[in-house]
């Protein structure tokens, strides 16, 4: 099945503490059905001093659930994700406007 959610689409968040806040995906885990978010469930990890690492407290995004996200359209508002064929090849569109994504 087709990704509906790719690294590098602007999101907004439906539901959770984030709510309303987007982003960018930085990656998405199919399997896991979970994307990760910059700056979106941010946690903080405790990381041991090393060589190459200073340590301390880290922030750190965490993966969010992909039906907790949507794609922002470019009137900037939360949208589904639709397919269509264009020209022979498979797009995706935003269901709001219509628009090429």
């Amino acid at each position: 099945m087709a990704a509906k959610l790719k690294k590098g689409d602007t999101v907004v968040v439906l539901a959770g503490k984030d709510k309303g806040k987007q982003g960018d995906i930085a990656s998405v885990d199919p399997k896991a059905n979970k994307a990760v978010v910059e700056g979106i469930n941010v946690a903080i990890r405790h990381t041991k001093q090393s060589q190459s690492n200073q340590g301390g407290r880290q922030p750190k995004a965490m993966p969010v659930d992909l039906s907790n996200l949507a794609i922002v359209d470019k009137n900037g508002k939360p949208t589904r994700v639709g397919f269509r064929m264009e020209e022979g090849k498979k797009v995706r569109f935003a269901k709001t406007t219509g628009d090429v994504i």
